[in-house]
């Protein structure tokens, strides 16, 4: 699966992005979130606010429950700040 990543998150993990396979067991955002942060400790501080994280699967923005069976690609946004 494609990865990319976006501003701070980019910036933390140092990628801009990866090809991951993901193992079996992992089949919502939430999994997936939770597999990065376990990976390496840079993604961990990059994900660490996983609630204010956002996520795209296939240029469609998803919840953290949506289901990943078929999804190619992954983008992660840091949280948006106003100004």
């Amino acid at each position: 699966m494609r990865v990319l990543y976006f501003a701070k998150v980019r910036e933390i993990i140092g990628l801009p992005e990866e090809n991951i396979d993901l193992p079996s067991n992992i089949q919502t955002v939430e999994d997936f979130l939770d597999y990065l942060i376990s990976k390496e400790n840079k993604y961990d501080l990059a994900l660490s606010n996983k609630e204010a994280i956002h996520i795209a699967c296939d240029e469609d923005h998803v919840d953290k429950d949506f289901i990943l069976k078929n999804t190619k690609e992954i983008a992660i946004f840091p949280p948006v700040t106003g100004g």
